[in-house]
């Protein structure tokens, strides 16, 4: 839970600083590597998270590793979490600015799970579908369970619509253990 409060106060004053220095995009496309980066790099997590590397160690590291890919502005707001040692929160940080930056330009972000994936056909009906529904610009995130079996499940928001084949059949495992299911003569 402090991560979290921890993440949102320091994304809310990026972005604050961001629109205020007119580098609002920059900081985006920034936010969403260093989202990447941390989700891709189990090391890179782990070296924020450490205690026992100094904060100046980090400062130089992070310096290193983001320099040249990323804003100065960015750059500096990163040197500054990590003054403050709040670098364990970076990827949250990244993660948060990005959901505000959605917000506050009206992108919806829909996630799309099949079984398998989709085609393009039918990741531009979902698109069409999701957008017409919210009249919102939509992003769409897919990914892959095999535990669906087939069909597919698509959250948007707080809504969820669950087509999948595994979802139908433990509805129609309950309804076999409620005992709708009677045999006739």
């Amino acid at each position: 839970m402090e991560g979290t409060r921890t993440a949102t106060r320091y994304a809310k004053s990026f972005i604050d600083l961001a629109i205020e220095q007119g580098t609002l995009e920059k900081a985006y496309k920034d936010m969403k590597y260093i989202a990447e980066v941390a989700k891709g790099n189990h090391e890179f997590s782990v070296f924020l998270k450490s205690p026992l590397i100094k904060t100046d160690k980090k400062k130089e590291i992070l310096k290193t590793i983001f320099e040249g890919r990323l804003d100065k502005m960015t750059e500096a707001y990163i040197q500054l979490i990590t003054t403050k040692k709040r670098e364990m929160y970076l990827a949250q940080i990244a993660e948060e600015f990005i959901n505000q930056y959605n917000t506050k330009k009206q992108i919806l972000k829909a996630v799309v799970t099949t079984a398998s994936g989709i085609d393009d056909a039918t990741r531009k009906k979902v698109h069409e579908l999701v957008k017409g529904a919210s009249q919102s610009e939509v992003v769409l995130e897919e990914k892959i369970n095999k535990d669906i079996i087939g069909g597919f499940i698509i959250r948007v928001g707080d809504r969820q619509i669950d087509a999948s084949i595994a979802r139908k059949l433990e509805d129609l495992k309950h309804e076999f253990k409620e005992g709708s299911y009677i045999k006739k003569n």
